[in-house]
């Protein structure tokens, strides 16, 4: 353990650092949905232009595409020059580029605003992953990555209900939710600290990083893509599926959603505590579990209830699944290559994201709702049985 890293577990409000590390976290979500209240006024006032339809879509997603491709050479910049000046600059442009929606006149302008602010965000997450790893250790990573994702999904909720709000005042004030950061940036400043060792010669660091160390993390990185790509089935499809089974009031949409943030925000905050009373394996097992048993619920008689209980479980299962994968990655990352570390996982979330509804469709196409579902939750199942087959067989020995 180094100088700068605690192990030990605190109240969170002593600790200025992780307050501020939490915020930003939290940008992850407002990226992207911020947006969307406001896209049918956007498509009311560009809509007579050319690829208009199309172009007025890829604004949700647009930051999306920038992490996955950006996110490398930032995690480069973050091991090279530091944590902290990567962190600051990014969320200066994340407030710049998030808030200029407010102004710009020129649909063009304005996805590359959002391609920036991808960008941004880039920067914030990969900077913002590799100070959690300097700042803590043991049981206190894990109750700070857990942290995290309980961030992602209030802020998220905080965010999506402000921007609702907003829209229905003028359609261009949701973009005024992006400029929010800028008000945290004296605070950032303060508060975040440089880890010495980044100071070191690139050079020194590389001979001293272990062989074989990115093994290990790009195994970690795919589980937790694949996992991404099965959880954002509910965003990308949810709608579609509540259609399909008579339900269009738009509002219900968004409720179950709400459900499902909710509940994984509530989820992510016991998950230190539920991990250090059943364990690694146990905790792991309980989040597959939940998320089998929330596909089966939604697959099954899709009653409003079930469809509630569904979404709160597979919420709940993806939070405490998620802190798992980050905590051990950044656990086993040599100290001078964190920024790496938290740039591949950082682009397998987004790139889960992304691929989540090319995997979707098709397999709705091919098996219909019900099927798709039934397979998605057997499949889970399955895997959270192999692991407690594992565990047991494992223990005895």
């Amino acid at each position: 353990m180094t100088k700068t890293q605690t192990s030990e577990i605190g109240p969170l409000r002593n600790d200025p650092r992780g307050i501020a590390l939490l915020l930003a976290a939290s940008l992850t979500v407002m990226a992207a949905a911020t947006i969307s209240p406001a896209l049918p006024g956007l498509e009311q006032q560009f809509g007579d232009g050319p690829n208009a339809a199309y172009l007025i879509r890829a604004l949700v997603p647009a930051p999306s595409l920038t992490v996955v491709f950006m996110a490398a050479f930032c995690g480069i910049v973050v091991d090279r020059i530091g944590r902290k000046p990567v962190l600051i600059t990014g969320i200066a442009l994340f407030a710049l580029a998030g808030s200029a929606g407010l102004v710009l006149q020129d649909l063009g302008h304005l996805l590359a605003s959002r391609l920036a602010l991808g960008l941004a965000l880039a920067m914030v997450m990969t900077a913002q992953s590799a100070l959690v790893a300097d700042y803590y250790a043991g049981a206190a990573l894990h109750r700070m990555t857990g942290a995290q994702v309980a961030a992602r999904n209030f802020g998220g909720f905080v965010f999506i209900m402000l921007a609702g709000g907003l829209a229905s005042v003028a359609t261009r004030l949701p973009f005024l939710v992006y400029a929010l950061p800028a008000i945290f940036l004296p605070f950032f400043l303060k508060v975040i600290v440089e880890p010495a060792r980044n100071k070191e010669a690139p050079n020194r660091a590389a001979h001293d990083s272990p062989a074989g160390w990115w093994m290990p993390i790009a195994l970690l990185a795919g589980g937790q893509m694949i996992i991404t790509i099965i959880f954002f089935t509910m965003p990308t499809q949810m709608p579609f599926f509540l259609s399909s089974q008579g339900y269009d009031n738009p509002a219900l949409t968004g409720a179950v959603l709400g459900c499902l943030m909710i509940a994984g925000g509530i989820a992510a905050t016991f998950y230190q505590r539920l991990r250090a009373t059943i364990g690694d394996i146990a905790n792991r097992i309980a989040a597959i579990a939940l998320m089998a048993t929330g596909f089966a619920l939604l697959s099954g008689v899709p009653t409003v209830y079930a469809i509630f209980a569904g979404a709160a479980a597979i919420g709940a299962g993806y939070a405490l699944a998620i802190p798992g994968f980050i905590a051990v990655a950044l656990g086993v990352t040599p100290a001078q290559r964190r920024g790496t570390t938290a740039a591949m996982l950082t682009g397998s979330v987004f790139l889960g994201q992304f691929v989540s509804p090319f995997v979707s469709t098709p397999a709705i196409a091919n098996w219909g709702w019900r099927g798709a579902g039934l397979g998605l939750a057997a499949c889970l199942g399955m895997v959270a049985l192999i692991l407690m087959i594992a565990a047991l067989r494992k223990r005895r020995t």
